[in-house]
């Protein structure tokens, strides 16, 4: 039986990818592509909340609003 929250997810097969504070003692090991990959997704988002349009979620569609997202991904790809 599993003791703690990491343990019952390696369990089930999932990876640590956030890495620890360096001042801890007892440092587990984390995917560092992973987290590279994971941190470039984050950055990504955090431009795209940029505009407002999509931050406030100001279509009324569910098709306008993906449109508005191929949109602004393509502007802040074209950056």
């Amino acid at each position: 039986m599993p003791t703690g929250v990491v343990d019952a997810l390696h369990a089930q097969g999932a990876c640590v990818v956030i890495p620890q504070c360096k001042n801890r003692l007892d440092r587990r090991t984390f995917d560092a592509a992973l987290f590279k990959a994971r941190h470039l997704i984050e950055n990504f988002f955090c431009k795209l909340k940029e505009f407002k349009r999509i931050a406030m979620r100001s279509e009324k569609t569910d098709r306008s609003f993906a449109a508005m997202i191929y949109l602004t991904a393509a502007i802040i790809n074209s950056r």
